[in-house]
């Protein structure tokens, strides 16, 4: 090919422009790279896709890294010869490793195909999190489609946290994500002289393959495994959490002002005369929210102030780029991870009372009956009137000439007001048919050393509810107000239950004697009815939890499809934007509309994602924290007996939960009394073959605690003799035991 060809070929990129526009010496784009790829038919060799792009060799360097990119991300692949070929010709599947505690793995892929099963010798070659290539290589011994790895993308795992075990004078860390199965090889020099026992960060110089182990080199030393706090140092780095601010984050804190003046913001809307307040639970300390309601005869007007992150926190500054970096405030038993720093989160965007504040509003007219009339979006100034927790206020409004209710009588009539506002929201609340699940939320309460002393049950009382009625208004409010003008947002989607969940429930319920209304599609209200339907029922809690467990997740999305679960058509979130980056979003949204302007992103699809795995990185964080701190609660304790009910049925057991404690644990089926069980998925319970004795979700059991093991948070319970846990099935027709087993004659109910 002449060098006039190959420079023309070169100078055909279609996305030459934007190379140009990028680069001082653009290169062809990837666009182009893969075009005359796929044009030349076959794998094609480095040399020759250099000299057919009229790559010189002061560019070699560079066009090799923007190659070595493609191949990262799965765009093309060099076969055992070295020869560069596209992805999308050969029959290799793109994905992430989802590792198994057992040693085995599956394949996520990427187009959201069927997972692939990765056997052990197989996830020799990578750790869970890596980007892998694989082929799909047939079926295994039960059915599931089995791949092998082909090439690794991309290792993810640079450092990882873990204990330090020293075996035949051979260190290894093994990582305290259960997922990461390899021991991790460190070389005695590389120690830091920690010690057997030690809860360290290594960092993996070498990555595994086929014949290798990973190696790796201690970077730092946690300490000790029950040292006070470790549990959340170690749930911190396990889940990839960021928790230290960047060094451009605290040069831009320490820039912000100290006190917000009224004439700096003369633009907006001045309401600090209005008794806004804020309620929330005793331990907070970033306020987002303020209400406060006027009555009249014709209705209730709603104010509901939420902080102006959005003043404050610009696109693409550090504040911005390190919040959806870390997509939402994460909140530790005593200790919170915020997604802005202190300045923002608990000054100046904290409704602090008596406290100069901006503030966005969400001003709403009601009728009597609680039907929304009206609303209006408008930026303010404000002043918190005073700091309210939810059992003061339910104190105030229970007992008007009480002690607090004197202390705060200026705003009595207020929250009376908004208390009457409540009980209509309610009513329409019902009418709409929203699903209300009936929860139990636990706190903990800790000792000196940071290890808890007990766990209670948090009452839930009007106070929380009148405060959530106010914040769902204002989010349908800001949902509705986007879609109107058009506006791209980031949704809170829950979609309708799948039709095999359907008719799973359906089944379930039948046998029963139990009816889901809405025939092949029902509603939340059908959910709603049922529910108060089967309220007083023994079997009460057996029948909630399998109809909380045939709905979806709630995410977020651009596609709104409804949140089926609170049953409105459209729903975002507005009222969290201290701790929630998808508010920070819908905050700009509005403010570009009130301007008569369109918020600038086109990459909406990648930021629900984004904000909806964060959101569940934390849940999983957290979950992982408390389940530690509660085998520790629990360790001391082996040997004893308790009172508990049936949370879940599995075909390897039962996880119960304790009734005095709020702590899980597993019953295995091998503990049950001699009998063969058989799991049924349809009725949700472990069922005797020859006893006809059965296990079901809400069950009452006494256990004994047997074992509990801090390494994998995992408690362990027996039985205990007792009559109440023998529990025939009534329709099973089985032979009855015989008087020999007394002691274990199922009891007749």
């Amino acid at each position: 090919m002449s060098i006039k060809k190959q420079r023309k070929l070169r100078n055909q990129d279609p996305f030459l422009e934007r190379e140009k526009a990028r680069y001082s010496h653009p290169l062809p784009s990837r666009e182009h790279v893969l075009k005359v790829l796929k044009d030349k038919g076959v794998p094609m060799r480095e040399t020759e896709l250099l000299k057919q792009l009229d790559i010189d060799l002061s560019e070699k360097e560079i066009f090799s890294r923007r190659l070595a990119a493609m191949m990262r991300e799965g765009q093309i692949f060099r076969n055992r010869k070295g020869d560069i070929c596209v992805m999308e010709k050969l029959d290799l599947v793109k994905g992430t490793v989802q590792g198994h505690a057992d040693g085995f793995g599956f394949l996520i892929p990427d187009d959201d195909g069927v997972d692939l099963f990765l056997p052990a010798k197989e996830m020799h070659k990578a750790l869970h999190g890596d980007r892998v290539l694989v082929r799909e290589s047939g079926l295994d011994r039960r059915g599931r489609r089995e791949a092998t790895i082909v090439e690794v993308l991309e290792h993810v795992n640079r450092q990882v946290v873990g204990r330090l075990y020293i075996e035949h004078g051979i260190l290894v860390v093994v990582a305290e994500n259960k997922r990461i199965n390899q021991e991790i090889l460190v070389p005695n020099d590389q120690s830091l002289n920690a010690k057997a026992g030690q809860v360290v960060i290594v960092e993996i110089v070498q990555q595994p393959s086929k014949h290798t182990q990973p190696i790796g080199h201690i970077v730092s030393i946690l300490g000790g495994y029950t040292d006070p706090g470790m549990e959340i140092e170690i749930a911190l780095r396990k889940h990839d959490l960021p928790h230290v601010f960047p060094v451009e984050v605290e040069q831009l804190s320490a820039r912000m002002p100290t006190v917000v003046h009224k004439n700096s913001h003369a633009e907006r809307r001045d309401i600090r005369a209005l008794p806004l307040v804020t309620i929330d639970g005793e331990t907070a300390r970033d306020f987002d929210d303020a209400v406060y309601c006027e009555q009249d005869s014709d209705g209730y007007t709603l104010y509901v102030a939420i902080a102006d992150v959005s003043q404050y926190v610009t696109p693409d500054d550090a504040f911005d780029k390190e919040a959806l970096k870390r997509g939402n405030s994460v909140y530790f038993p005593q200790r919170v991870i915020p997604m802005l720093p202190e300045v923002l989160s608990n000054d100046l965007c904290s409704l602090n009372p008596n406290k100069n504040r901006l503030c966005m509003v969400c001003e709403i007219r009601f009728d009597t009956h609680g039907e929304r009339l009206d609303y209006v979006f408008y930026p303010a100034l404000m002043k918190s009137h005073a700091r309210l927790t939810y059992t003061a206020v339910a104190e105030i409004l229970a007992e008007p000439e009480g002690r607090l209710a004197i202390k705060y009588r200026k705003l009595q009539p207020h929250l009376q007001s908004l208390n009457r506002l409540f009980k209509a929201l309610l009513k329409a609340r019902n009418k709409r048919g929203a699903i209300d699940f009936e929860t139990t939320e636990t706190q903990m309460f800790f000792n000196a050393q940071g290890k808890i002393e007990k766990i209670e049950p948090v009452q839930r009382n009007d106070a929380h509810r009148l405060i959530e009625e106010c914040m769902l208004a204002a989010n349908v409010c800001a949902a509705e107000f986007l879609q109107k003008h058009r506006h791209s947002v980031l949704f809170r989607i829950h979609e309708q239950p799948a039709a095999d969940r359907i008719e799973a429930l359906r089944n379930f319920l039948k046998e029963v004697g139990v009816q889901l209304g809405g025939r092949k599609k029902p509603k939340a209200g059908d959910y709603a009815k049922t529910i108060q339907k089967v309220k007083g029922r023994p079997d009460a809690r057996l029948l909630q939890t399998v109809m909380l467990r045939s709905l979806p997740q709630a995410l977020y999305s651009p596609d709104n499809c409804g949140h089926f679960g609170l049953a409105y058509d459209a729903y975002t979130h507005f009222t969290s934007p201290i701790r929630r980056y998808p508010d920070l979003l819908t905050h700009r949204a509005i403010k570009a509309v009130l301007r008569g302007e369109h918020y600038p992103c086109d990459n909406w699809h990648e930021l629900g994602r984004h904000c909806s795995q964060t959101e569940r990185r934390a849940d999983e964080a957290t979950r992982d924290v408390e389940t530690w701190l509660k085998c520790f609660f629990m360790k001391d304790k082996i040997g004893e007996c308790f009172d508990c009910v049936i949370s879940t049925v599995t075909g390897f057991g039962l996880f119960v939960a304790l009734n005095d404690f709020y702590v899980e644990g597993l019953v295995h089926v091998s503990e049950l009394p001699s009998d063969y069980f058989h799991y049924d998925a349809v009725r949700q319970r472990l069922l005797g073959e020859r006893t006809g004795m059965q296990f079901r979700i809400g069950d009452s059991l006494r256990v004994k605690l047997v074992r509990v093991d801090l390494e994998t948070s995992k408690i362990d319970f027996v039985l205990a003799e007792s009559k109440q846990n023998m529990q025939p099935d009534k329709q099973n027709k089985q032979k009855k035991p015989t008087k020999t087993r007394k002691k274990t004659k199922p009891k007749l109910s």
